[in-house]
């Protein structure tokens, strides 16, 4: 911990992250300890928490690597020492290009995913520096409507091109639906990964039919892990979102509900009350403390009744007419945050607490790499 930092939650500045570690210390274990015993690998998304610690706490779980959203987020991992990146977007223009084969040179695990012929060409052109042949998986469309090549047929025709080139070699598919992730109820949810994780097992098997080994079918999500790793196409899953967790996926339901309880909240946004006037009460927490992209607003922990309203860029109102207990200036208040992978990228450090002790300070370090 920094020798200089507060010590104790209550010493803290606000708005700032705070990570209960107990809660995050079970999250990991749920989840490694369910793919362990499915003899699933483990390489979670570091687009969550964009935290080199973080990461370095999933490899000691036994993760073999970390997914990265971005190449300029790769780098940063790459940098502090995390293995087995995977790059879950194409890398397209040149100069980009040039730093992933620096990236690979230097990191020769890293892999990369690609749907595009030129693309494919352009970085078997660029890897010929390097002595390895680039590992590419093909990004794969499982109805998402985002990015990815169509599957079947036309995947098996972009991995045999990949396969003729002399300085790249196919490796696997990358197969991501991000609506899967948040369909409701559990049962609706099920069958919609067990249809579209199908459609990247069916490509699988069309590549062996067509003499192309294909030994990595990578993707899921914190909201399907269950089903996907009970699917036997499936070789490793990339779950991020699960260290964390947020409002959002509170709400997608599971086997014995409308709740989704499968892991624990260990990440909250810590404001102070800074006004105070009858019925309402102001905190330091606005636009710039919370992402603002879906249709609810942060949920105030260890106190019922009270909602929050935007307020600006540096403010929240809250409305505590019906607040379980009084609320007064300087009062800490704790939120939810209702999506927490934007939210994650507004802070430069998350603190961590064992309890209320500030046990360490995490830099973000890959906040604010979209590039």
């Amino acid at each position: 911990m920094h020798s200089n930092g507060p010590r104790l939650r209550a010493d803290l500045p606000t708005p700032a992250l705070l990570l209960d570690l107990h809660a995050f210390e079970d999250n990991i274990a749920v989840m490694a300890g369910h793919l362990k015993a499915r003899n699933k690998a483990f390489r979670p998304h570091g687009k969550t928490h964009k935290c080199p610690e973080v990461a370095k706490a999933l490899l000691r779980a036994g993760a073999i690597g970390c997914c990265a959203a971005r190449l300029s987020e790769a780098e940063v991992f790459a940098a502090s020492g995390i293995p087995g990146l995977l790059i879950t977007t194409a890398v397209i223009s040149k100069g980009k290009i040039a730093r992933a084969v620096a990236l690979a040179a230097s990191a020769p695990d890293t892999m990369f995913v690609v749907d595009d012929r030129q693309n494919v060409r352009d970085l078997n052109e660029a890897a010929a520096a390097n002595a390895n042949r680039e590992p590419l998986n093909l990004l794969v469309d499982l109805n998402f409507g985002r990015t990815g090549i169509t599957p079947g047929q036309p995947a098996v025709e972009l991995a045999q091109l990949i396969d003729s080139l002399p300085n790249v070699t196919f490796r696997g598919l990358q197969s991501y639906d991000g609506a899967a992730a948040h369909t409701t109820p559990f049962d609706a949810r099920a069958a919609r990964t067990a249809m579209t994780m199908g459609k990247a097992v069916e490509t699988k098997q069309l590549l062996e039919r067509a003499g192309l080994a294909c030994p990595l079918v990578t993707g899921g999500s914190t909201g399907t892990y269950r089903f996907d790793s009970d699917n036997p196409g499936i070789t490793e899953l990339q779950p991020g979102s699960f260290v964390f967790m947020d409002m959002e996926y509170g709400t997608i339901g599971g086997p014995d509900g409308n709740e989704y309880r499968d892991f624990q909240n260990s990440l909250t946004v810590v404001t102070t009350v800074v006004s105070r006037s009858p019925g309402m009460a102001i905190v330091d927490g606005g636009y710039k403390a919370f992402s603002t992209d879906r249709p609810f607003t942060p949920r105030a922990v260890g106190i019922d009744g009270v909602v929050f309203h935007w307020a600006g860029d540096e403010h929240g109102r809250l409305d505590v007419t019906n607040a379980s207990r009084d609320v007064r200036l300087g009062d800490r208040i704790e939120f939810l945050p209702p999506h927490i992978d934007p939210t994650v990228n507004l802070y430069d450090s998350i603190y961590v607490l064992r309890g209320d002790r500030v046990e360490d300070i995490w830099p973000i370090a890959a906040r604010g790499k979209s590039q």
